[in-house]
């Protein structure tokens, strides 16, 4: 019995280093930590930006596996929540850039001014609908 809970646990560790090996990968690939690093002018560190981003992965990994509590949570929350965003938003544009979304978009429904005010429209719909989300839950 003991084995094949063993057997177990180590096919579910290898599967999850194989999946944020993955994750953190495509990160990288996607260009966020060299953008990051281009548009702040700090190139020669990229290599703690990428150890900052596995190190992150892996401390909320175990954070939500062993359920940790982290002390001074409650005013820590709020931090956590802007950085996460900001984090989320900056994938998900990274991503729609290297796919060439905005440019495709605009071009196909022949919009050439006011961009500005449409990137603000959808940052502000995924923050009320991020609210609506919470404040559903408590």
């Amino acid at each position: 019995m003991w084995m094949q809970q063993l057997w177990l646990a180590v096919i579910g560790l290898s599967a999850g280093a194989v999946v944020a090996g993955g994750v953190f990968s495509f990160i990288i690939g996607l260009g966020v930590v060299s953008d990051f690093a281009d548009r702040t002018h700090t190139g020669e560190h990229i290599r703690l930006y990428e150890d900052a981003i596995a190190l992150g992965g892996i401390l909320g990994t175990v954070f939500f596996i062993f359920q940790l509590r982290i002390p001074g949570g409650t005013w820590l929350l709020p931090l956590f929540g802007l950085f996460g965003g900001v984090f989320v938003g900056c994938w998900a544009m990274a991503l729609a850039e290297i796919l060439n979304l905005f440019p495709i978009f605009i071009r196909r429904a022949k919009l050439q001014m006011c961009i500005k005010y449409i990137v603000l429209g959808i940052a502000m719909g995924k923050t009320a609908g991020a609210m609506l989300f919470f404040a559903q839950r408590w």
